[in-house]
């Protein structure tokens, strides 16, 4: 099965290209897009647990106008996740499929696994999904009990679930790629995770690590009680880590909430970092308003004193 490197592509978006070194800018080549942000997990090191904001569903009318808008625009990669895990959302299928008619070169998801059945992940593959990747951040049931603060049985099925995708994948001869991502901890913690990558490494294409990121620093309370110790942005993955200043979330990625907003930001749970309002202005007035020229500008002089993103990349 012919796949693509998933690190290569992340590479390709958290290195900004020289053209994207601007405070106007093209289309990003790629969008992360919240068809919902509900998620049945309530992780520690996540923001999406505080519900800063209105849970909901995106609206298929505005999902098929603005996905549209971004392939036209010059959008190639969309990610159909956000904050949310996008499996709690039953017409996840139908969105990939018009994605991939609509002329989206690249359709990819993130998710938790526990949802990812095999038939919902089939019925994913056949709409014509690119890429699936299971994020596996806890050991055992333990630390899922103590870190994802919900039923052990979750964690049980994510890695089930995440073995029986490579059979539906290798079953049907779907063209997907199957991947892994972990947070590398520290000590102990690290040790038992590299017990469970050994278990799952043989069923994914490819498996990377990631820091433990800080979530813009909207967790920290809760970092604190679980002794985290959150690098500062968001510095891509472990073995290519970027300079926080210029992030990159805000030059070469799209990220947009299921309300319709665009975001700065990959971790914006609580909209804190809303540059448009996609309900009012089409994606590319969006991703060059005067909000987000301006925030960029900041960034490309490595000083973001006084804007939003500062307590972010001033995060210890």
């Amino acid at each position: 099965m012919k796949t693509f490197s998933i690190t290569s592509r992340i590479d390709a978006i958290t290195g900004i290209p020289q053209r994207y070194l601007a405070a106007e800018l093209p289309a990003p080549r790629s969008v992360k897009i919240e068809l919902t942000s509900q998620c049945n997990y309530r992780c520690g090191f996540c923001a999406h647990r505080l519900r800063m904001k209105s849970r909901g569903e995106m609206d298929r009318a505005f999902y098929e106008r603005v996905v549209g808008e971004m392939v036209d625009a010059g959008v190639e990669e969309l990610g159909m996740f956000y904050i949310g895990e996008s499996f709690m959302c039953e017409w996840l299928p139908e969105a990939i499929a018009f994605a991939k008619g609509r002329g989206m070169k690249y359709v990819f998801l993130t998710t938790n696994g526990s949802l990812a059945s095999p038939k919902r992940v089939k019925a994913c593959m056949q709409a014509g999904l690119d890429s699936l990747k299971f994020s596996m951040n806890n050991a055992d049931e333990a630390q899922f009990k103590e870190i994802a603060a919900v039923k052990p049985k979750l964690f049980r099925d994510a890695i089930a679930n995440l073995k029986a995708a490579w059979r539906v994948r290798e079953e049907g001869g779907y063209p997907c790629g199957l991947y892994a991502s972990s947070i590398q901890y520290d000590g102990e913690q690290q040790e038992k995770m590299l017990a469970l990558v050994d278990e799952i490494r043989p069923f994914v294409d490819e498996h990377y690590w990631l820091p433990l990121y800080s979530m813009g620093s909207q967790s920290t309370q809760r970092e604190e009680e679980l002794g985290y110790r959150p690098i500062a942005g968001n510095q891509g993955r472990v073995g290519a880590l970027r300079e926080p200043l210029p992030c990159w979330s805000a030059f070469t990625e799209g990220h947009i909430t299921h309300d319709g907003k665009l975001s700065a930001c990959c971790f914006d749970a609580g909209d804190k970092w809303v540059m448009a309002d996609l309900a009012q202005v089409p994606f590319l007035e969006g991703w060059n308003s005067p909000s987000f020229v301006a925030l960029r500008r900041a960034h490309l002089k490595k000083d973001v004193t006084g804007t939003i993103c500062e307590s972010c990349v001033a995060y210890q």
